[in-house]
């Protein structure tokens, strides 16, 4: 008798479980089929950070170039099916923790603020967010033999996840 209703409650849980909606990634996409170029505009940088906009187009363009099969443009062109356009709206760089003994910044929290949109060549949004928030943090060096700036790699850290983050979103339809 235990094991029927082991039974019929392993067979409910694996009904259940199969009807949950869970896909594997890249393999829902929600983008037109006629889409087969996109062409990702050089973001537009709203901040003070020197050449983020850069750093962020350049992972966005890498990342669709090695995870899609689409045929992936520089700039806005006649050719493209569709137009990524991002605006990066905010940077900061703040302490985040301070070494007791010195006073200074032991550990700084970089945080970026975006916006992107995907258009078709009507201008039809196919996807768009308005507030992608990316965090990264990094500790800061207390030996000046060995100081590093890391402030650099942190945004490019930060670049990568964005640009992974939006690719999946993309492709998965979010």
């Amino acid at each position: 008798m235990i094991g029927r209703k082991a039974a019929w409650l392993a067979l409910v849980l694996a009904s259940a479980c199969a009807s949950c909606g869970y896909h594997t990634a890249g393999h829902s996409v929600q983008l037109p089929e006629n889409v087969k170029t996109i062409a990702v505009t050089a973001f537009v940088n709203q901040t003070r950070e020197y050449r983020i906009e850069q750093l962020l187009t350049s992972s966005v363009v890498r990342e669709f170039a090695t995870r899609t099969h689409y045929h992936i443009l520089n700039n806005t062109s006649e050719a493209a099916d569709a137009t990524l356009r991002g605006t990066v709206l905010s940077a900061s760089s703040t302490p985040l923790t301070y070494n007791s003994t010195t006073g200074q910044a032991a550990s700084v929290l970089v945080v970026v603020s975006m916006s992107v949109a995907l258009t078709d060549r009507q201008g039809k949004v196919l996807y768009q967010n308005p507030s992608y928030l990316f965090r990264e943090q990094y500790e800061v060096s207390q030996d000046l033999t060995s100081f590093f700036e890391e402030n650099s790699p942190a945004f490019r850290r930060l670049s990568q996840d964005f640009a992974r983050t939006l690719v999946s979103n993309i492709l998965e339809g979010f």
